[in-house]
């Protein structure tokens, strides 16, 4: 049974980060706000309650020169973000750190690189597993949530959107679904801020792995494609649908929760070398773990792949970064496979010893400068290390997807754009279910909370210019 519509000015899709920075600006800026949110609960999941909080573009500080910034995400996407998309970010990314703190949602610094200046209080990156009660996007959704109370807004749960309504040729609301009953709810304007698609396989199978029940979901599970969809049936553009944010992770991570998010692999991955079931080289490891977490994805077999290193680089580089695996891995309860010889290590691991042994000569002899990386290697962010010091290790991984990297396309203004990349009128979206950014053929991440929050804002004053001209156009 269909109930009678009910109005209001903007109508915001997903109780996330972008969805609630959406609703607040918008909320401040005058209009009657419904956030509709499929999860129930005080503790509905999803990424951003997740999320270890750690704000940044690129991996350099969000409050940087715009000119910076821009230049970053340039660089970690070889070229291919949408520069219209990357300007606005790094114009408003300061601003939007600045405007969340307005809001009450606690920033503190935690280190001291660009990736680590602006960290969600109390922390989330701290213990081996998930760890979210009571800290960094748990406390920051709590802490939203309070806030769009304050400001008269409506937080609906348990609804589920289901179709985008158009009249006379723009949006004018949605269908959605309450308890298996369908309800049209009015509005000049929504917001798509529902997440990516990570966990709806049949698009991860259609776009990233050719076995999307072999890679690990390291999310929170919620985000299934629905906003992407529903923009995609009234003519939205999507973009860069091939890749996605993750980290390479332990493989028993598949199965026990002991090993995700973290510790992650990455370290190692960029340093050693990467061998899939056959024991060969596929890519670019200095790219960086979020690019060789993709590549892995797209393998017949993601989960026939082994790290090799040595000593030195457990020592060394499998040091580095956040959580590492030296020695985070043993410590939560995972193990090396270490054999004092290379035909010893194969053999443990189920690889041709011959295999192995000639992918390592050839890594080391191209280290040396006596032979050419198969595939080739730039070495501009990370240093390939030798393998040569006993015993030598290995560890199995697994890809884990954390969030989807494509979407809809928008513009700066976070107007959702058609085929021909026209404002589809009413329609905006913000966050993980936008494209055009990050990703492309280098997998290149700017940041999910970054991206969230400052297009949140943006589509929020975005909303508030359609809704009031919506109004006047009425009269």
């Amino acid at each position: 049974m269909k109930e009678t519509a009910r109005s209001q000015d903007v109508l915001i899709v997903g109780g996330g980060l972008a969805g609630m920075s959406s609703a607040i600006r918008a909320a401040e800026l005058g209009l009657s706000v419904r956030v509709i949110e499929q999860g129930t609960g005080e503790h509905y999941l999803c990424n951003s309650r997740y999320t270890g909080g750690l704000f940044h573009i690129g991996m350099e500080d969000m409050r940087s020169e715009p000119a910076e910034l821009i230049a970053r995400l340039k660089r970690v996407t070889g070229g291919e973000t949408r520069v219209s998309l990357a300007t606005m970010l790094a114009r408003n990314a300061a601003r939007a750190i600045a405007w969340l703190r307005t809001q009450g949602v606690g920033l503190i610094r935690v280190g001291p690189d660009g990736l680590r200046q602006n960290s969600l209080a109390p922390p989330g990156v701290r213990n081996t597993g998930l760890n979210w009660h009571w800290r960094a996007g748990d406390v920051m959704l709590r802490t939203l949530n309070k806030r769009l109370a304050e400001l008269g807004g409506r937080f609906d749960q348990g609804v589920i959107a289901r179709k985008i309504v158009a009249k006379n040729g723009r949006v004018s609301g949605l269908l959605v679904s309450r308890n298996g009953r369908e309800e049209r709810l009015d509005a000049p304007v929504v917001i798509l801020c529902d997440g990516g698609f990570q966990a709806k396989r049949e698009l991860i199978g259609r776009y990233i792995s050719p076995a999307p029940d072999r890679l690990l979901m390291r999310n929170a599970e919620t985000g299934r494609g629905n906003g992407l969809e529903m923009a995609e049936a009234v003519g939205a553009k999507l973009i860069g649908m091939e890749s996605f944010y993750g980290h390479i992770q332990y493989r028993e991570a598949m199965t026990d929760g002991r090993f995700w998010p973290y510790p992650v692999m990455d370290s190692l991955c960029v340093s050693g070398l990467l061998v899939d079931r056959a024991g060969n080289r596929f890519c670019d490891e200095s790219i960086g773990g979020v690019h060789a977490a993709n590549c892995m994805a797209r393998l017949d077999d993601p989960l026939g792949c082994h790290v090799i290193f040595d000593e030195a680089i457990w020592q060394g580089p499998g040091r580095d970064w956040l959580l590492p695996a030296n020695p985070y891995l043993e410590r939560a309860g995972g193990r090396l496979i270490s054999e004092n010889s290379l035909d010893q290590l194969a053999f443990r691991i189920g690889l041709d010893p011959k295999a192995l042994a000639r992918s390592v000569a050839a890594w080391n002899a191209a280290i040396d400068g006596q032979g050419a990386f198969e595939p080739d290697r730039s070495n501009a962010a990370y240093k390939a290390h030798p393998i040569r010091t006993s015993p030598f290790h290995a560890v199995p991984l697994c890809a884990g997807v954390t969030y989807t990297m494509g979407g809809i396309l928008t513009d700066a203004a976070a107007q959702v754009l058609d085929a021909e990349e026209r404002p589809i009128p009413g329609l905006l979206a913000a966050g993980a279910c936008t494209g055009g950014l990050e990703g492309f053929s280098r997998d290149g991440y700017s940041g999910g909370l970054s991206k969230s929050a400052t297009f949140g804002m943006i589509a929020g004053e975005t909303a508030a210019t359609l809704a009031r001209a919506a109004l006047r156009e009425a009269v």
